[in-house]
């Protein structure tokens, strides 16, 4: 292989044995199959080292490998999409550096610069833009993260890490497609609470749902619909996207309070309906307010916003033996209107007003 050096300093090693031919691009899992490249850098001595993107491939680690034991480790997830043979975009790849960099602070893990980040993501999409996907709902997920990477027991912050980024064409992320999900809420586990890391991407987080969202399933649920810690009666986040309700004229969604994720979707679910005439509201909400505003006849719809799902309607809320059931099979008309706007903008159908769009030429 030969080592080439771009301008931005990122070493890159030709993966000459692609993997593009394994992709069934008509029946894609969820983060299942991967691009031929990766991007690498190591910090240890105070320093991030020299960048690398080479082929994709196991990692060799120590089984004292310190994340294995503490979980110091922190992680993004973001799209790319498929604009036309000569462009893909990438959506709002800025705010996802800016978050990760937030997680960063908070798990103790030393910052990256943007114009390294940038730069990957760039040379990465250059080299494996055939598996960008073409298909509608479909799109090439971005999972940069870094971990702590010293060999050693003791039960403190790592000196080492290390931060790669990896790419996977995907479809849908939930099963049921464009359809409506179903949530249920739970008393007997909490998410988060205020001073915890509920507000950042770290994998601690998601592994400790692990079970209640499998506890939900088996119940006949898609997800659990999390309230807050402390009180549960707030209605928080969904354990895969943050939450919203149409209630009459207003889109409520439930107040960043240092427990819920910020997510870079949530934002522009927000950014669009006020730029429509919509009164928006970021505030606590209760899950009895959920139900008054159905029996009155108020709450017009309910869904989830994030990355890997974009826009999810709602159609089934359970809590505590009662339910609200839209009886609906398919997206909300609102829904629908901000997953047109969203997907518009990213796949290059609709101008991008927002400045939300990262475009590389490959």
């Amino acid at each position: 292989m030969n080592d080439i050096m771009t301008p931005e300093k990122i070493n890159i090693i030709p993966n000459e044995n692609s993997k593009i031919h394994e992709i069934d691009f008509d029946n894609l899992v969820f983060g299942k199959k991967f691009s031929d490249h990766m991007f690498v850098m190591e910090y240890e001595k105070g320093s991030w080292g020299q960048p690398l993107i080479r082929p994709y491939g196991p990692v060799q680690i120590s089984p004292a490998l310190n994340t294995l034991h503490y979980g110091q480790a922190i992680f993004e997830g973001m799209k790319a999409f498929y604009v036309d043979e000569d462009t893909i975009n990438i959506y709002r790849p800025k705010d996802h550096f800016e978050r990760m960099n937030y997680s960063s602070r908070r798990m103790g893990i030393p910052e990256t610069d943007y114009e390294t980040f940038i730069t990957a993501l760039e040379e990465l999409i250059k080299l494996d833009h055939r598996f960008v996907p073409t298909q509608d709902q479909s799109a090439l997920y971005i999972r940069p993260f870094v971990f702590a990477s010293d060999d050693l027991l003791a039960a403190r912050s790592s000196t080492k890490f290390s931060y790669y980024i990896i790419t996977s064409p995907v479809g849908a992320y939930y099963e049921e497609g464009f359809n409506p999900v179903s949530l249920t809420t739970t008393n007997e586990y909490v998410r988060a609470v205020v001073g915890g890391t509920g507000d950042v991407k770290t994998a601690g987080n998601y592994a400790a749902s692990f079970l209640p969202a499998k506890k939900a399933k088996e119940d006949g649920y898609t997800q659990v619909l999390w309230l807050d810690a402390k009180e549960h009666k707030y209605v928080e986040e969904v354990g895969t996207m943050n939450i919203h309700f149409l209630i009459g004229n207003t889109l409520v969604t439930p107040k960043l309070t240092g427990s819920i994720l910020g997510g870079i979707t949530r934002r522009s679910v927000t950014s669009l309906a006020e730029e429509w005439g919509y009164n928006v509201e970021e505030r606590r909400i209760t899950i009895d307010e959920v139900f008054e505003a159905s029996e009155n006849g108020t709450l017009k719809e309910v869904f989830g916003s994030g990355t890997a799902a974009v826009i999810s309607p709602v159609g089934l809320i359970h809590h505590q033996g009662r339910k609200i059931d839209f009886g609906i099979d398919s997206i909300g008309e609102f829904a629908k209107s901000l997953y047109d706007e969203i997907t518009g903008i990213q796949y290059g159908r609709i101008e991008d007003r927002h400045n939300w769009i990262h475009t590389v030429k490959v």
